[in-house]
């Protein structure tokens, strides 16, 4: 400082600095002062942050609760798989002569039932047969209005038998009792015209009908596929040893999507190895009735190979991720749905082991959660709780 200032000048320097000194220290202590507040509500926020929604509420979202409890969770064996036919619930139809396609009444795709008209087709081997039994009928006819009384044992067998073997020589051409019925009892001989209609032997869906209007079919030729897709056969295969664990009847899940799932059981263990990859098969029955699943679809396939000790479990599809956290919604109050971070352990057969965070009893909600996420989400943005 200038030795030659007065103290008036000096005085005021000093004042001007306890100024600046004070705002400082204050401004310091405000920002404090403000970041305690901002850092409680933000905590506070986070401990409050709930999703209310009522019984009839969640409902209406598909949003179900369950309480949480102990269970055995299975071993799992996980392996490639393939969907295939249900074969003990599937046809081929066939002709067993040479004959012509006329008309086709179905095609590829369509569901069909027991007994639906399938193709019609033209044969001249089945004209022979369809008049040779028109033939014989009407002989048959007459032997039998005669009576034994009137015409020789032998006589009656005869026309007895030919007008058997020749109904059963149009049936196994491929017409229906139905059909032939129809033939004799309008006995014309012009309506031998090698005609016949192929019926469905069983309900399903059309897999294949590889053919067109005119061609001419070689007996044994295969006219169509009908399968019932309501339930699928899984193929699937895994080392030898592996299958030592498994038995008929052991339930078994097929992934057919992103975490969907559809539960089936096995259903048969193969007794012979695949010659190229030695590896054993199994088959395992689902259930298709929502036509998930496809012949030919390529799967992953998970079997249980035994109950392991019992844990406090939820399922899986419970859990979702919260900032990286895993976390279920617990409902409080019925009504009251607040997110809880677990703790997570095993995870086996859509349950999943919770080691910390929950209690036995606790009512989480089980489905719907994805739901219950974005409302939480929408809350957080600033508008309370969400409704």
């Amino acid at each position: 400082m200038n030795r030659f200032a007065s103290p008036i000048t000096t005085r005021n320097f000093r004042m001007k600095n306890w100024t600046i000194l004070s705002t400082l220290l204050l401004l310091f202590v405000s920002t404090v002062a403000l970041g305690q507040e901002d850092e409680h509500g933000h905590a506070e926020e986070e401990e409050i942050g709930a999703v209310e929604l009522g019984p009839k509420e969640r409902s209406a979202a598909g949003i179900s609760t369950a309480p949480v409890g102990f269970r055995g969770l299975s071993e799992q064996v996980t392996m490639p798989a393939e969907v295939v036919v249900n074969a003990y619930e599937s046809a081929s139809v066939t002709t067993r002569i040479t004959a012509q396609v006329l008309e086709r009444f179905v095609k590829l795709g369509d569901e069909i039932t027991t007994d639906q008209p399938l193709v019609r087709l033209s044969s001249v081997e089945m004209a022979d047969a369809q008049g040779t039994l028109i033939i014989a009928d009407q002989e048959w006819q007459r032997v039998r209005d005669l009576g034994k009384a009137a015409v020789s044992g032998r006589r009656y067998v005869e026309a007895e038998i030919a007008r058997s073997q020749a109904l059963a020589k149009v049936l196994a051409y491929g017409m229906t009792a139905a059909q032939a019925d129809d033939l004799l009892r309008r006995g014309a001989a012009a309506l031998a015209t090698g005609e016949f209609v192929l019926m469905a032997p069983q309900q399903g869906t059309v897999l294949s009908d590889a053919f067109i209007a005119g061609e001419l079919i070689e007996p044994g030729r295969v006219l169509f596929n009908i399968s019932d897709e309501s339930t699928l056969w899984v193929e699937a295969s895994t080392v030898p040893s592996d299958l030592t664990h498994f038995e008929v009847g052991a339930p078994a899940r097929v992934a057919h999507g992103d975490g969907h799932w559809i539960n089936g059981r096995v259903i048969q263990l193969h007794h012979q190895l695949d010659e190229t990859t030695r590896r054993q098969g199994l088959r395992i029955e689902v259930d298709n009735a929502d036509d998930h699943l496809h012949p030919g679809q390529f799967v992953e396939a998970e079997i249980s190979t035994g109950e392991g000790p019992s844990v406090l479990a939820v399922p899986s599809e419970a859990i979702t991720l919260i900032e990286g956290t895993p976390t279920v919604f617990l409902l409080e109050d019925n009504r009251e749905l607040h997110p809880r971070p677990v703790e997570t352990g095993i995870a086996a057969g859509g349950w999943t082991e919770i080691v910390g965070g929950l209690s036995d009893g606790d009512e989480i909600a089980v489905s719907g959660v994805f739901h219950i996420k974005s409302l939480l989400l929408k809350s957080s943005l600033g508008e309370g709780h969400a409704h």
